[in-house]
């Protein structure tokens, strides 16, 4: 039996592009591979803790090989807990709106607390390797303005922190079968805001049958 993870990044449920054409891809994956359970993870109902001196103290302590402190463990074992889904999933799928040309503070921060040695990645004399090697990955991403066109008012190249983001940061922790679906202007009108998210309803339906 395979599993799917589901990351939701966006607060705004009712109206929010991500999550929209995020439903349609986990409809058809629900229904192409019936035997495969889905876990979502909203990180707008997930506890993430700070990256505190305790934690950043277990963190270090891990890297010297030295022996961590009662409260930097249990610091160590919430990152631990947070990066599990990520160990034990098959596959994992992100919707992700662009904020500030970039990605919501909500994933940074999650991002930053699991992103850790011997948790999502490996690292020894020979450098960097990533531990979720072997899985896929699809995002899905939302955009108010043009970004794929290159517009004179928001060229993709000086203003997409998003995407190339969430790629370098996959391929990091070892997934490198990466599908990307992309709904755009969604700032434009309700003409063209219905007609892009459907079209990228149609995409991630036809992504979710081939995942």
């Amino acid at each position: 039996m395979t599993s799917l993870l589901y990351v939701e990044c966006s607060p705004r449920k009712q109206r929010s592009a991500s999550i929209e054409v995020a439903q349609s891809f986990l409809e058809a994956y629900r229904e192409k591979h019936p035997g495969s359970t889905v876990q979502q993870m909203n990180l707008w109902n997930t506890d993430l803790p700070e990256f505190d001196e305790e934690t950043m103290g277990a963190k270090y302590t891990g890297l010297s090989g030295g022996v961590r402190t009662f409260s930097q463990e249990a610091a160590w074992r919430r990152i631990e807990q947070l990066a599990k889904p990520f160990l034990a999933a098959d596959n994992i799928v992100f919707a992700v709106p662009l904020w500030n040309f970039s990605i919501p503070y909500k994933l940074k921060h999650l991002i930053d607390l699991i992103s850790q040695k011997d948790v999502l990645f490996n690292f020894d004399g020979t450098g960097f390797s990533g531990r979720l090697t072997g899985k896929k990955a699809a995002v899905i991403y939302a955009r108010g303005l043009d970004y794929l066109s290159n517009s004179t008012s928001t060229p993709q190249a000086e203003y997409d922190f998003q995407r190339p983001y969430m790629e370098m940061w996959l391929n990091f922790i070892g997934i490198s079968d990466i599908s990307t679906i992309i709904v755009e202007k969604t700032l434009h009108g309700p003409e063209i805001d219905v007609q892009a998210r459907a079209d990228a309803k149609r995409k991630a339906a036809i992504l979710a049958g081939e995942f």
